[in-house]
């Protein structure tokens, strides 16, 4: 799978390339910030014309790890829907999928800003969830053993853009995984107060690659322009 593994508190984790999180010994699987829905939500609010395929895409992906782990617990870290009105839209192939993905696991919503409330997809909603040394929540919120999401994360590599995991002693912030997901560049200062010393970002792409978090933004080099006169 050419994840990259680590522990938090204990429990042993192996950080995907697709930004999804798994935990061998609970056979499960993790993953935050679908935003399922998106190009349908910003549509309605008026906004401009995205292609309709980001859930299909976001679906492709979970359904590829979810049959390379064989995960049968799954979490979702919340804003797994763009609304909740998006929730309610998904075309009938969409929804069916989803619900086939569901089918004989554990399935938990982590309520997000974006879909504050449940939805009518079966599992379970939970602001957060404990389990083992770890917490689940969609925010990061103390200096504690805990999963989360909401920043979408990304670092550049060679000049290029990579959502990525981070990592600290005390907490792992996961990557959006849904397609269309912008991001927050490692160095911005929310992210710098929340990671401690020695911090990781784990990019993705065709693997999973650890490095140390970015923490200062690179100031361009003045283009050479001639001698003056």
């Amino acid at each position: 799978m050419n994840g990259y593994g680590f522990t938090l508190s204990g429990a042993a984790l192996v950080a995907l390339p697709s930004g999804a999180l798994y935990w061998p010994a609970q056979a499960l699987l993790c993953v935050s910030d679908l935003h399922l829905g998106k190009a349908e939500r910003i549509a309605r609010r008026g906004g401009a014309l995205l292609p309709p395929y980001e859930t299909r895409a976001t679906l492709e992906r979970l359904d590829a790890d979810l049959e390379a782990t064989r995960a049968v617990r799954v979490i979702c870290l919340g804003d797994s829907f763009d609304d909740l009105t998006a929730a309610e839209a998904l075309p009938e192939d969409e929804r069916l999928w989803l619900l086939r993905l569901m089918a004989g696991r554990d399935w938990t919503w982590i309520l997000g800003n974006h879909d504050p409330a449940p939805v009518d997809y079966g599992g379970s909603h939970r602001r957060e969830l404990a389990l083992g040394p770890l917490s689940f929540r969609h925010i990061a919120e103390r200096p504690e053993p805990e999963i989360s999401g909401h920043y979408h994360p990304k670092a550049r590599l060679a000049s290029k853009a990579h959502p990525c995991f981070l990592l600290d002693a005390a907490r792992l912030i996961l990557p959006a995984y849904g397609a269309y997901t912008g991001g927050m560049f490692c160095h911005e200062p929310a992210l710098c107060a929340l990671m401690g010393p020695g911090a990781l970002a784990i990019l993705t792409g065709k693997r999973a690659l650890p490095m140390p978090m970015p923490r200062v933004q690179l100031q361009a080099r003045p283009r050479f322009t001639g001698f003056g006169r």
